[in-house]
């Protein structure tokens, strides 16, 4: 399975991603801020590999003035329910379809491990404006949490590979690998509380599991419950993330 049919595997899932994916803490994007050394509001923000649009909402909501810019067809066509009054383009990272020098801010949410940074690093330093800023994030189950990381010991035994498992956000320390960029990070940690049927669908929206196919994602979620039913017998589930951010300026 390539990179590409995993990231177009969300186009399949789209209405599932919108309703189960965490969204992210106002404190990120006050460290987005801190670490840019400028506001959201009145920048003009690029959000790439848009998705659905969870970010862009956010962005859009700090008084961004914000285009999207998403690749897949499923995933737009949800953006576009979402937010209809969003402008949303069709294009990737690698390949940005907008001009020089046009925005103050270009935005990753869960999407720069898409990308070919050999491409898309260059393709963001064109389109920012002098002293504008690039901003990579990704929701990280907090493995630092016990029931978490022994449920991701429980996925990578059942897919067998602790790369495609783990492997899909990029951390502070794998970015700085790659697209000649120095980056500043940033940590944010966050919960939320969900039904257990919420953190199953979220998980089945995942990569790992939308290739994997129906039969061996309900054969895993079906284990799933019952062990996460010892553990939260009241049937909510306090999901522990990191936010993981990493910015650079232009």
């Amino acid at each position: 399975m390539t990179t590409t049919s995993r990231a177009h595997s969300f186009n399949a899932a789209a209405a599932a991603y919108a309703a189960n994916r965490p969204s992210y803490p106002p404190a990120l994007f006050d460290a987005v801020e801190e670490l840019a050394g400028r506001p959201l509001s009145g920048a003009r923000v690029a959000d790439i590999g848009a998705g659905t649009g969870i970010a862009t909402a956010l962005l859009h909501e700090r008084g961004a003035r914000i285009v999207a810019v998403e690749p897949g067809d499923g995933m737009t066509e949800q953006f576009r329910r979402t937010l209809p009054g969003v402008p949303i383009v069709r294009g990737d990272g690698n390949n940005l379809p907008l001009a020089d020098a046009s925005a103050d801010f270009i935005t990753y949410a869960q999407a720069w491990h898409w990308t070919d940074p050999a491409r898309s690093a260059p393709e963001a330093m064109r389109v920012l404006r002098p002293g504008g800023a690039l901003a990579l994030w990704w929701n990280v189950a907090d493995r630092g949490v016990e029931w978490v990381a022994d449920q991701t010991t429980r996925i990578q035994r059942f897919f067998g590979d602790f790369d495609i498992v783990l492997g899909a956000h990029g951390t502070a320390e794998r970015t700085r690998e790659t697209g000649g960029l120095d980056f500043a990070d940033r940590r944010v940690p966050w919960t939320r509380e969900v039904s257990i049927d919420t953190h199953l669908a979220n998980l089945a929206s995942h990569s790992v599991f939308l290739v994997a196919g129906e039969q061996s994602t309900r054969e895993f979620l079906d284990r799933e419950r019952p062990a996460l039913m010892e553990i939260f017998p009241e049937g909510v589930i306090r999901e522990a993330y990191v936010v993981d951010l990493c910015v650079t300026t232009r």
